[in-house]
């Protein structure tokens, strides 16, 4: 694919020359004087079949760099000439991108035409906006997802991600993120795949061309089977274009990453090839200065602000995971979804009372709203400590009052579950998308008694509570 990127002038030294090749590392020679920069990009002047850029890593003597190839290197013999380009990587910009499946590089993957020739580039490696200029403002972000809204509420212009072992929907929950939000939303949305599988990334295309949102939208693609270094710099790729929409444009983003931890694995997978000795669980020792690369440049200012939303996968369900510890650190809302709740069909798959939001808060979303996501969850954990006695003694041991706090909370543990638009194909259940107020008036009555005498399952997968009230009359009927 063809791409623009600057080349060395007339008069810039002579070309270097690939000296060693392991796999995606590459090491080049260059003349006396003419060392590429730390994370310049060097074209390689083979014969294969596309361009092939790598980036320069580490400075092994006065006359070689190692750097990590964006490409796959089969074929790539030793004395391959190489040039410099004098820039770092770069991304393609503007009202082009939109509609457009892009990769790492820019280069067009959806199959259409290429990108115009004097589409603006940026150099991926940028600075975040210094805090002079960012905006302090924090408001909701209604999702119309029940729980979300209700107990880990997102913040416009802040970043929020949902966290969670293999198989419990993290990709279905932003894909309907995807879905509600985009459908709602005035501005842009940028879409970085990093390390998804081919067979996602062609869901998540057609569901935005039904949507109809696709010529809003530019989706950058790492994908699985991809050198480490193209997965390790898509999500900056990503963050490029929402930047220059922000800051040129002063046009609202929404930044959405499935998955993070793909970008720490393949950061993991080049640090072990440029030779670095592991830390912690075999991380690579720039774990904690690579997430804040990535996530201090989603940030909002005067203008427009960025919204990022984040899958992460949680390896071995084990949250002490140092890349997942390190990610939490960084986020205005952390959703964590439980495989126990999968395990019971309850959908989706949110914790109650693992999720958490820097707006949950009563200066931000009004004392009603904030004491009522409390008593919602002290509600559920009473429940949960119950749990060990109701197996071992049963629920008519229980005294009168923990019976009832059981009651409601079984009941308030159904009433979040909600069937999902994007699942409509799969369950044969109409997707519903439910208002934040319609959300706090179902918790408030089943507080306060009003569903006792309901079947539990009139709750279960369904939307408002006008519509568990008519599910329980039918079934009476």
């Amino acid at each position: 694919m063809t791409q623009t990127i600057p080349t060395e002038p007339p008069d810039a030294p002579p070309p270097g020359r690939v000296v060693a090749v392991r796999g995606s590392v590459v090491d080049l020679s260059f003349a006396e004087g003419g060392l590429p920069d730390l994370m310049e990009a060097v074209e390689i002047l083979w014969d294969g079949p596309e361009r092939l850029i790598a980036e320069v890593q580490l400075h092994l003597d006065s006359g070689t760099v190692r750097a990590i190839a964006m490409q796959g290197t089969s074929g790539l013999a030793r004395g391959t000439a190489a040039r410099r380009t004098g820039a770092a990587l770069t991304a393609p910009v503007g009202e082009a991108v939109l509609g457009r499946l892009l990769d790492v590089m820019g280069a067009v993957r959806d199959g259409g035409p290429e990108l115009p020739a004097d589409v603006p580039r940026l150099p991926i490696h940028r600075a975040p906006p210094p805090l002079a200029r960012r905006s302090g403002r924090r408001e909701p972000f209604e999702t119309g997802v029940k729980v979300i809204d209700l107990l880990a509420p997102l913040a416009r212009g802040g970043k929020a991600a949902m966290f969670g072992g293999a198989g419990v929907g993290k990709t279905v929950l932003v894909m309907e993120l995807i879905r509600g939000m985009v459908e709602h939303y005035t501005g842009i949305s940028v879409f970085a795949g990093i390390g998804e599988r081919s067979r996602e990334g062609q869901e998540l295309w057609e569901e935005m061309a039904r949507s109809g949102v696709l010529d809003r939208t530019a989706l950058v693609f790492g994908q699985m089977n991809e050198p480490p270094g193209a997965r390790w710099r898509v999500g900056l790729t990503a963050l490029t274009i929402a930047e220059h929409f922000r800051d040129a444009a002063r046009r609202d983003v929404l930044l959405l990453m499935d998955n993070v931890f793909r970008f720490v694995q393949a950061g993991a997978e080049v640090s072990g090839l440029l030779g670095r000795l592991p830390s912690r669980v075999g991380y690579q020792p720039t774990l904690a200065s690579e997430i804040a690369e990535l996530q201090e440049r989603v940030a909002s200012t005067e203008g427009a602000v960025v919204t990022a939303i984040q899958a992460v996968y949680v390896p071995a369900d084990d949250f002490t995971d140092p890349a997942v510890a390190e990610l939490f650190s960084h986020l205005d809302s952390s959703i964590v979804l439980s495989r126990a709740m999968a395990a019971e069909g309850l959908y989706p798959a949110i914790d109650p009372l693992s999720s958490s939001s820097n707006l949950l808060d009563p200066m931000v979303v009004g004392e009603e709203h904030y004491r009522l996501a409390e008593e919602v969850r002290r509600t559920i954990a009473h429940y949960r400590e119950l749990q060990d006695v109701i197996a071992l003694l049963g629920v008519e041991e229980l005294s009168t009052a923990d019976r009832q706090a059981v009651k409601r909370a079984r009941r308030l543990q159904r009433f979040l579950t909600q069937p999902f638009l994007v699942t409509e194909v799969f369950t044969g259940h109409a997707g519903v998308s439910v208002p934040l107020a319609e959300t706090l008036k179902g918790c408030r009555a089943i507080l306060a008694g009003e569903g006792d005498d309901w079947a539990e399952a009139s709750f279960f997968m369904t939307g408002t509570l006008d519509q568990v009230q008519a599910r329980e009359q039918a079934g009476r009927a």
